[in-house]
């Protein structure tokens, strides 16, 4: 069982690191007592207070991890569901060109939960978070009549007027993608295939361990590359139609430029179906005009130019010569 809802907030503030010790108001933001630089009040207060670097603008993002959509308690371990929680949040702001300043989480937990599932999920969370500099800041809890529910909101900031949206990708602009495809998808069709199995974590990385893109979108950002860019939650084939109904085009993908990822052991390629529609590998798609230099590795990250926007508003995808309309079939929420 959950420790009483004020136990519990206090051993969620510890394993978080952060502190009650007030700061003077207008001290300059360095990171202090556990508080992110940019938080001058967080944890025990009713709000917290956030300083905006200068020049900038605010994002924000949320997401949930529902357990049985995103996650379940015999195939996820406490740890993983608490970094993939974080993970979701922070790839949306890599997908910004942005940089995290702080996380907010709300739990809403069973009363027959072991404490110990908690204290476990939050080392997961708070690991991910101290990799990249995003403290957590606030949240709330609550008792859930069934299953586990976390509510992750992050808070990023970006350039005044630089964010990258998914409306600026313009006809002949090329298509990249990060990294590699379908890996997340594969651990989930083998868990499903044999549920009893529990899976090797580092022979499914991408799903157990994902790697916000943090750096690899700024610099984007910041050297101009991206004209129009998404994180891949919910695969290539609906996130690219994201982009294109945003930017009024259309796209032509080439099916073997498209890097598929390797998994299990031994280790063997996923099929291009799981590539196309698997969602969850929250690498980053984007658009460069064409003639821009892209690097084929990025901040260490490999990069593959997959295809081309269009001005016909449909997306087809090629093999050599032979092309048909790619339909979104990733995830989508209520789709029966």
């Amino acid at each position: 069982m959950p420790l009483p809802e004020k136990a519990l907030i206090a051993e969620v503030r510890r394993l978080a690191g952060s502190s009650s010790r007030p700061r003077r108001h207008g001290s300059s933001p360095v990171v202090a007592a556990g508080i992110g630089a940019w938080i001058t009040a967080g944890i025990g207060d009713d709000c917290a207070v956030l300083r905006l670097p200068p020049g900038h603008e605010i994002l924000v993002t949320t997401d949930f991890t529902l357990e049985g959509i995103h996650f379940r308690r015999e195939w996820h371990p406490p740890e993983v569901v608490g970094h993939r929680c974080l993970a979701r949040g922070l790839s949306d702001i890599a997908a910004m060109g942005g940089e995290p300043l702080a996380a907010f989480l709300s739990l809403a937990l069973p009363s027959d939960l072991p404490q110990t599932w908690v204290r476990r999920f939050m080392r997961g969370f708070v690991a991910l978070g101290k990799k990249y500099d995003t403290p957590l800041a606030g949240g709330d809890t609550a008792e859930s009549p069934n299953g586990i529910l976390a509510d992750i909101i992050v808070v990023g900031s970006v350039p005044k007027g630089k964010a990258v949206l998914r409306s600026g990708a313009r006809p002949e602009d090329r298509i990249y993608v990060s990294g590699e495809l379908g890996g997340s998808a594969a651990a989930l069709m083998e868990m499903r295939a044999r549920p009893k199995k529990k899976l090797n974590p580092r022979d499914y990385p991408r799903h157990f361990h994902p790697e916000p893109r943090i750096e690899l979108g700024r610099i984007l950002r910041e050297k101009g590359l991206a004209t129009a860019m998404i994180d891949l939650s919910d695969g290539l084939s609906t996130d690219l139609a994201h982009i294109c109904e945003e930017s009024g085009v259309g796209a032509e993908i080439e099916s073997t430029a498209i890097p598929r990822a390797e998994v299990g052991k031994p280790a063997r390629e996923v099929n291009l179906d799981l590539a196309v529609h698997g969602g969850e590998d929250y690498e980053l798609l984007f658009t460069s005009p064409r003639g821009k230099r892209i690097p084929a590795r990025i901040a260490g990250v490999p990069i593959a130019q997959i295809g081309h926007i269009t001005r016909r508003p449909k997306i087809f995808l090629f093999n050599q010569r032979v092309g048909y309309e790619l339909e979104p079939r990733g995830w989508e929420h209520f789709r029966q």
